[in-house]
């Protein structure tokens, strides 16, 4: 049994190394306990595996609803307790996430693992400047005066590339535009030097100028401060331009997970390939005609609260035989960093060759 101690973090792997992956999960299960007459219980991630090494992005795409977003938040603990079950394991930087303290688990969050929210409108606090919350979490995490933390917080400002740094530090949330807030909520995630960035959907509010302005940022401070990122986005065109690996969740599964190229070029999982045909834009492969109707995925995504025996998507999926309505399917390796879960692989490679 690898050997456990506490430290400033919380509880730390004593084993943990460089070469380690920063963020590693093993059988992630979150359900939420129902309230009500009906008591139904939704199961919302159901047995995530995934890991990022240093320095990497990983982009987790899919549907809404099909767990992206509980899964990134699990990674910092931010579900209610109260109504929350979650069991596996998610080590990030060596600390055992599911097993930190309250005392130790607020020192993990900000410090080691910080995330980046979709709306920071509704992440700040409106009856504080947007330079005393930043200067608010490096003073709860390090040892500094205000005049230091303040000195900080414009440096963070001015790497983020808000123009006036030193009047926007004394602005509050509702005085930025959406472009700005996000860049002082990024400057926000990374006030106390994190090693690892989680960004929920960091551009869809924004208009199409600012997410490109946003995604290049995020690139660039990655390669800067070596940080690993988890991107979670439904927008498949904002993953390719940050991402090395994507991975497709759809009912609280992986179904697919390989290098953003082979995703992009050779998709074997019927949902990757219907995600990437539905793309407004696409190109290559991939390119709708130009006039033609956008294709959709028929149906709707399984109830959480009542998924079925076999495969969740079988119900929307052209290739659908018998045994994907009744058989779970496995993990396959279809390369040695290409890992889909399903039966028919056999005929997305077919109509990938057919086009």
């Amino acid at each position: 049994m690898t050997a456990l101690h506490a430290s400033a973090g919380g509880v730390i792997d004593s084993a943990y190394t460089a070469s380690d992956p920063v963020i590693e999960v093993r059988d992630l299960r979150v359900s939420f306990l129902g309230s009500g007459a009906s008591r139904k219980t939704v199961h919302a991630v159901n047995g995530v595996d995934l890991s990022v090494a240093r320095g990497e992005t990983l982009a987790l795409i899919g549907e809404s609803g099909s767990g992206k977003s509980v899964t990134l938040r699990a990674l910092l603990r931010l579900h209610a307790p109260r109504r929350t079950r979650m069991s596996g394991s998610v080590r990030v930087a060596g600390h055992d996430v599911l097993s930190l303290a309250p005392g130790p688990l607020a020192d993990y969050r900000g410090k080691v693992a910080s995330m980046i929210f979709q709306e920071p409108l509704l992440a700040m606090d409106p009856v504080y400047t947007v330079g005393q919350q930043i200067m608010e979490s490096i003073r709860r995490h390090e040892p500094v005066s205000q005049a230091q933390a303040r000195a900080r917080a414009l440096e963070l400002f001015e790497r983020v590339r808000i123009p006036s740094p030193e009047r926007r530090l004394d602005a509050y949330p509702h005085e930025l535009s959406g472009g700005m807030r996000q860049r002082a909520m990024i400057a926000l995630a990374l006030a106390c030097r994190p090693k690892v960035l989680l960004a929920d959907e960091p551009t869809t509010a924004l208009d199409a100028t600012v997410q490109i302005q946003i995604l290049l940022l995020l690139r660039e401070l990655q390669k800067e401060l070596g940080l690993s990122i988890i991107f979670v986005t439904h927008d498949i065109g904002a993953a390719i331009e940050v991402a090395d690996r994507f991975a497709v969740m759809y009912a609280g599964r992986i179904v697919e997970e390989a290098t953003s190229r082979t995703v992009v070029r050779a998709p074997r999982h019927p949902y990757t390939l219907a995600l990437l045909q539905g793309r407004a834009g696409g190109s290559g492969e991939h390119a709708m005609t130009r006039g033609g109707r956008l294709p959709t995925i028929p149906g709707a995504p399984p109830d959480l609260a009542n998924l079925p025996a076999g495969c969740a998507f079988a119900e929307r999926c052209r290739y659908a035989e018998a045994a994907c309505s009744s058989t779970q399917p496995e993990p396959v390796m279809i390369a040695a960093d290409h890992r889909v879960r399903c039966l028919r692989t056999d005929a997305t490679q077919a109509a990938l060759v057919t086009g």
